[in-house]
């Protein structure tokens, strides 16, 4: 499968270093701003073609797939843009910076019969399907607990009065949208949809969220939620039944699972996977195209719409609003 990139950072780097495990995976074409980043970026990974141009990329016979990981607000324009050039697309997350985007997206893919998935690695993890085969073992479920606060680099320019993109309101970016996402989006998987939701936020200056906190009610039980760029937490998450609790490293990528039984016993159900995190996603969606399935499985329409719904209903909490909207 012949993949364009859109956005040369870290995070491309760390995907195309995983893809590239995956059997039929190549790069042959990057878009950038400026051609010199461009063809930076494409001599390092070896890609044979770039471009400056998004149309000349959308439109270009040498792509069949696009691998997105520009600022968020921009993901709507770029991703219906590549879906109308047939080809598919696998966006990072948050997909979208509202469910009215994520709609008018969801509406091209099915149009032009093309695949589109949200580019959320935790649901893919093997450590992750471990959680969802065992979550029997813990009985009835009453709370589900998940953390990730990680301090920005960033944050220290911030404070020095340079305000970068991750904390610029116009790029549909904070902590809620840009980490919190990875303690919501496996919550819905897990449980669904909450029935009620409470918001707390710290805002910065730049009008967006720097940490933040939610409370979800489901019948039966309670989930909570921590998130920040601007404290680190070293808090594992948990999952706890009436039977035992399900302790989880790290909820956005988990690498060790055990249970801890209340007769005093303890399972360890962790299953080995790849060190580079996004080779399971990247399997994933090749395998989809690959079979004709236009739809995502686990990171399906209906799981990310309520997620973005979520994350919609808590900004509207916090009065976080973003240009897009």
């Amino acid at each position: 499968m012949r993949f364009g990139i859109i956005g040369t950072n870290w995070i491309t780097e760390s995907f195309i270093a995983a893809a590239s495990e995956v059997e039929g995976f190549t790069l042959t074409a990057v878009y950038s701003r400026t051609k010199e980043r461009a063809q930076e970026f494409a001599a390092k990974h070896g890609a044979e073609h770039i471009y400056t141009d998004l149309n000349d990329f959308a439109s270009s016979d040498k792509i069949d797939a696009v691998y997105i990981a520009s600022p968020n607000s921009l993901h709507n324009e770029q991703a219906i843009l590549c879906m109308k050039n047939k080809k598919h697309v696998l966006c990072e997350k948050p997909i979208a910076s509202n469910t009215r985007e994520l709609q008018e997206m969801i509406r091209v893919a099915k149009e032009q019969k093309v695949l589109l998935m949200e580019a959320l690695k935790t649901t893919y993890l093997p450590n992750f399907l471990t959680i969802k085969e065992n979550l029997h073992k813990i009985g009835k479920i009453r709370r589900y607990s998940a953390s990730y606060c990680q301090y920005s680099s960033r944050y220290d320019k911030y404070k020095e009065g340079i305000i970068l993109n991750a904390f610029k309101p116009e790029f549909s970016n904070g902590s809620l949208m840009d980490i919190g996402i990875y303690t919501i989006y496996p919550m819905v998987v897990l449980f669904g949809a909450p029935s009620s939701i409470k918001a707390n936020a710290v805002m910065l200056e730049s009008g967006v969220d720097g940490q933040g906190s939610v409370l979800f009610e489901y019948p039966g039980m309670e989930a909570v939620i921590t998130h920040s760029k601007i404290v680190n937490s070293y808090v594992p998450a948990e999952i706890q039944g009436e039977a035992g609790t399900m302790v989880i490293d790290k909820i956005h990528t988990p690498e060790k699972v055990q249970i801890f039984y209340k007769d005093g016993t303890s399972e360890d159900i962790s299953v080995s996977q790849k060190s580079n995190s996004m080779y399971y996603e990247a399997q994933e969606f090749m395998n989809l195209v690959k079979n004709g399935t236009m739809e995502p499985t686990i990171n399906s329409f209906s799981n990310s719409m309520v997620t973005h719904g979520i994350l919609e209903e808590v900004r509207n909490q916090i009065d976080l609003v973003y240009p897009a909207d």
